[in-house]
């Protein structure tokens, strides 16, 4: 049966199920859930929820500070009751929490541990919050174990009646976008809108019976992370969900998965890591590291650099990228990369070692996948996103937007019929991305449209373009260019404090006690230089950046930087130095 609602994914596991379909740890110990257990317990869970008056259209809230089995029983549970999911970021603070709640009229909340309890506790009473209950034991909550008490299994009969009632075009989650400006918007999305993408996208992928362990570590309440559950479910792939961020590197060496999903930053992280180690080496072993990198950095797919080439790579495998593979768990072989844009080098080197990055576009309003890459039907191509996932149409406007229409594309934002009309327009919904599609198909993004600016000569600037550029240099963790209405770009810059403490001790740098101190440092700074200097040769004089500064702080989540998405959020960083700006064009 071809599944046409969410839940059906997992109906659709029992025909071929897995003793470990969800495996979570705790107190240190992995616990598997079989698919048998995982369909049984969304049984029950929903059981529960009608008793507690959840009906078609009604509104739970899910929250959880990291992936976990919870998570995805009640997802599940409430989607085929005919409810839908509410997913909300566990970093966003308690007003946002309010504000989300609130807009989306959640009845029920489901959430992790403590940490989110305490920043509700303090707005619930705002909101029309019936019932908060905790995966783990918190302190005057009440536990979701009591889905779990006092069964009775004649309910099922509604359940099913539930399910049936469920349609393809039915609401099944709202998404609240994080944005990096204004209030977040509801993004719904029918049961169709992402099943279509999960069927889709799935074609892509080379997943296989005798390969089926994957790492779960990018936010489940994000919809990229969520249709890559839902293709592991149609694909009968076991999930471990990764502790935390700190943690991937010991999960990954525990579970020896051959799929995951990433962001760049992870990767650049991960690359930063590696090149890291190998300036650590002496003698022969360092320039073998280094020719292998350099080699890697040259890789195209498919042996377009020819037999030598492919001969030197096989040597570079076997002696160095081999190496690389085992600290990743060993078995990696496809990381699907979203979220933002992925600078070549690191597609090249990654593949280079036999662990191939399938990068996709998209975004929440089109559930979200627009294009990805393949390994197969040569559809791999550095700097490109892939091509148009079946079933999906995209064209380039005049002005270079991106334009998307399908069964992908939501159905709108909650509450906000006038925000709706001016994102899909005759059908098509509108990016805010500005791309090309090139003769064979491929779609390459250039930028945001609303972060391009003019310079006070009238010359365009692509801000992403330059910032991914530089953001090579290992002495760079963020950076955002500015200089809309002035003379030149400049840019605001987060060092990479980690790296230059173990640069500063390798060339006996003194660097001082404080981050304002470090970014006050004349070498460091001429470093940084640099290697600015060298990057800013693959733009025209008018792109370059002339002058940057440093920010002492390290630009995070918590503090409003960036997006959970780990995007810059550039108004705020606007707001946050605009001193250090005053002082770049003073």
């Amino acid at each position: 049966m071809k599944p046409t609602r969410l839940f059906d994914f997992l109906a659709h596991q029992l025909e071929q199920p897995l003793d470990k379909c969800l495996n979570t740890k705790y107190n240190g110990k992995w616990e598997a859930t079989s698919t048998q257990e995982f369909y049984d317990k969304v049984q029950q869970a929903s059981r529960k929820l009608l008793q507690m008056g959840v009906k078609h259209g009604d509104k739970v809230a899910l929250i959880s500070t990291n992936n976990r089995t919870e998570w995805c029983i009640m997802d599940q549970a409430v989607l085929q009751l005919g409810a839908t999911t509410v997913p909300i970021y566990p970093t966003i603070t308690g007003p946002e929490y309010e504000y989300v709640l609130t807009h989306s009229e959640s009845r029920f909340c489901f959430i992790s541990d403590a940490e989110i309890f305490e920043k509700l506790t303090k707005v619930a009473k705002n909101t029309m919050l019936e019932g908060i209950y905790s995966f783990e034991e918190v302190k005057g909550c009440d536990s979701w174990n009591m889905l779990f008490e006092k069964d009775n299994p004649s309910l099922q009969d509604k359940v099913e009646e539930a399910k049936k009632a469920v349609l393809p075009e039915d609401l099944a989650t709202i998404i609240y976008t994080s944005g990096t400006t204004g209030l977040p918007k509801g993004v719904m999305l029918s049961h169709n809108n992402v099943v279509s993408n999960v069927l889709s996208a799935t074609q892509k992928l080379p997943l296989t019976k005798d390969k089926n362990v994957a790492l779960s570590f990018l936010p489940v309440c994000h919809i990229f992370e969520r249709v890559i559950l839902y293709i592991y479910y149609h694909n009968a792939i076991e999930i471990h969900f990764a502790e935390s961020i700190e943690k991937i590197s010991e999960n990954i060496n525990e579970v020896h998965p051959y799929f995951m999903t990433a962001v760049p930053r992870l990767l650049e992280k991960v690359y930063d890591k590696i090149y890291a180690r190998g300036a650590e080496l002496t003698g022969i072993k360092q320039k073998l590291f280094y020719w292998a990198v350099d080699l890697g950095l040259k890789y195209e797919p498919y042996g377009q650099n020819g037999f030598i080439y492919e001969m030197k790579l096989a040597i570079a495998r076997k002696l160095i990228f081999s190496k690389w593979k085992e600290a990743l768990g060993g078995n990696l072989e496809l990381i699907s990369s979203g979220s933002a844009a992925l600078q070549p080098r690191l597609a090249r080197v990654f593949s280079a070692a036999g662990m191939t990055i399938a990068e996709g576009y998209g975004m929440t309003e089109s559930s979200p996948v627009i294009t990805v890459s393949e390994e197969a039907n040569r559809g791999n191509k550095f700097g490109c996103v892939g091509r148009a996932i079946d079933g999906v149409e995209i064209k380039i406007a005049e002005d270079g937007e991106i334009l998307c229409k399908g069964p992908n594309v939501m159905q709108g934002y909650y509450k906000d019929p006038e925000k709706t009309a001016e994102t899909i327009k005759d059908g098509y919904l509108h990016t805010g991305d500005i791309g090309v599609i090139d003769a064979d198909g491929f779609l390459k993004i250039t930028d945001r449209k609303k972060e391009l600016f003019k310079t006070s000569g009238g010359k365009y600037i692509a801000p992403q373009l330059i910032e991914n550029q530089m953001k090579q240099s290992l002495f760079i963790e963020q950076i955002m260019v500015i200089g809309e209405g002035q003379k030149m770009p400049a840019a605001l810059i987060q060092p990479a404090y980690e790296y230059i403490e173990s640069w500063a001790k390798e060339n006996n740098v003194t660097l001082g006690d404080t981050m304002e101190s470090i970014c006050q440092n004349e070498t460091l700074i001429a470093a940084i230089q640099a290697d600015i200097t060298e990057h800013n040769q693959n733009f025209g004089k008018w792109e370059q950046i002339k002058k940057f500064e440093l920010t002492p702080d390290i630009w995070s989540i918590d503090e409003g930087h960036l997006t959970p998405t780990m995007k810059v959020k550039r108004k705020v960083v606007k707001e946050k130095y605009k001193a250090l700006s005053d002082k770049i064009y003073a």
